[in-house]
């Protein structure tokens, strides 16, 4: 199940944005009924919460709380079952960075819901390697996405 709620008061393509999670969910095999939370939020909560949870200045982009600390299943196993946890966006920070990554603003949100998606599910960037595999399988899965569309 993936909820969103839009608290941020900017408008990205929502119908969008859930059809990805879905699609992403499947791509990953994670099972159909794991719980996934999206929230836009505004840049004055956002940047509470960076602060508050990664000791940092300012609005962000994304950030994700994970809940059950769920893995990628092996192509053998039933695909993993649970809560996935929180992805949180602001669109308004997501809207001014996505011209310098050469998207529009949807698809800059797109872009950083698989990102946050992949760190609910244990994936990082702390350093090189983990950050290319990492960055590996979110380019594959936006490209399988617009392959899809």
């Amino acid at each position: 199940m993936i909820d969103l709620a839009n608290e941020s008061g900017a408008q990205l393509d929502e119908k969008q944005l859930l059809a990805l999670a879905a699609f992403a969910l499947r791509e990953l095999r994670i099972h159909p009924q794991s719980e996934l939370s999206i929230v836009l939020m505004d840049p004055d909560t956002m940047a509470s919460y960076h602060q508050q949870y990664l000791q940092l200045p300012g609005p962000t982009d994304v950030m994700s709380f994970p809940m059950d600390e769920m893995r990628l299943g092996d192509s053998d196993d039933e695909p993993p079952l649970g809560l996935l946890g929180d992805i949180v966006l602001c669109p308004q920070v997501i809207t001014a960075q996505a011209p310098e990554n050469g998207r529009s603003p949807d698809e800059e949100a797109q872009y950083l819901l698989i990102h946050g998606l992949l760190h609910l599910l244990g994936f990082d960037h702390d350093n090189a390697e983990d950050k290319v595999v990492m960055f590996s399988l979110n380019d594959r899965l936006i490209a399988a996405w617009q392959g899809a569309k």
